[in-house]
Parts: structure tokens; sequence; C-alpha cells
């Protein structure tokens, strides 16, 4: 899979969002940093734990100019329904788009073959539509917001700043590098 530096392909997709549905297309993420954050499946048990620690996080993302997107291959009435019953799915404020035709699975290469469902995976977006990171986790391995969030902070900070790499553990206002034949052998 080599999706890292690619361009997103081309989805409509319904959605459900802040108790309207609502068409998304890969234009309305251009302009903007962008997750899509896909699950396996509505009404499951890690999946609400993950979107939830999500949805806590999504203010701040959207002060950093950050739209999120999660994808499941449920429909958007799925969507609402389970936002409708879940205390936890009940806080989300960002899109949950429905898959059913399995185009933005199979565009971020997600799809289990032969199930119909995604595997757990996030992709961060950059404005050009140029995906900077990608991480997918087996089904029992739930993802921690806190460390996407330093990830697209870190995402952010080095398209900000060419030339400079943010190492390992990275926090914003920490020390970068600059990459040189100065630094090779002495980190």
């Amino acid at each position: 899979m080599a999706l890292i530096g690619s361009t997103i392909k081309p989805f409509t997709a319904q959605a459900y969002k802040e108790g309207k549905f609502v068409q998304v297309t890969d234009a309305d993420t251009k302009g903007k940093w962008a997750v899509f954050f896909f699950y396996p499946a509505d009404f499951t048990f890690v999946c609400p734990t993950e979107l939830e620690d999500l949805a806590d996080i999504y203010p701040q993302l959207q002060k950093m100019g950050v739209e999120v997107y999660s994808v499941s291959t449920d429909t958007h009435f799925s969507h609402k329904a389970w936002h409708d019953t879940s205390p936890a799915i009940g806080k989300i404020n960002y899109y949950m788009l429905g898959d059913q035709n399995h185009v933005l699975s199979t565009n971020f290469d997600v799809l289990r073959e032969g199930q119909g469902l995604a595997d757990r995976g996030t992709f961060v977006v950059d404005p050009e539509g140029v995906i900077q990171l990608v991480e997918i986790t087996s089904e029992g391995v739930g993802r921690n917001a806190a460390e996407l969030l330093r990830k697209i902070k870190a995402a952010q900070y080095i398209a900000a700043h060419p030339g400079e790499v943010c190492p390992a553990k990275w926090e914003e206002g920490e020390a970068t590098l600059a990459p040189s034949l100065d630094l090779v052998g002495k980190i």
C-alpha cells in the first residue's frame, strides 16, 4: 500500500452531521486539512470508544483547520440511528459518512474483501488533497485521538516549515531537526 503522498480519489457520499443528511465529495475536502477515520461497523464495541475519543478533540481540530470524516460501510441512516441511541456516539459533531457502495473503503485500500467492512484506518490529508499520514490497526486495537492530534500538529508544522522534520515524540513548541550531512550518525 503506497498511499502516502498520493492524492485522494474522487468520491461522493451521503453523511449524517448535526441532525442533517448532507452530501460530501472530495471537492469539499480541498483547501483544509482532513481526517478520514474508517471503522468496521456501527453498533459495535471498540468503534464507539474511538469515535467518542475523536469527538472529544474535535473542537481542537476545528481550531487547527481540520475537518473529520468518520467512515464505515453502513448507511447514513444507520449513522443517525446510532447517533440517536448511543450516549458516546451522541457526542459526535463531525461528519459520519456512509460507504455502503464501498467507494471510499476501496479508494483508501481498507475494504476487507468478502466481508464488506472497512479496517480501522486513519488518513490525514493536507489541503491539496495529498495523504500525509496513514495508520491501520487490527480490529481489536483501538486508536488514540491524542496521538492523532500530535501527529496532525507535526504534519502541519513540517508543511509550514520546509526543510525541518519532527523527531519521535515531538510536541508542539519543541525543537525540530534540519536534516543535513552534519547530523548523520550523531543522533
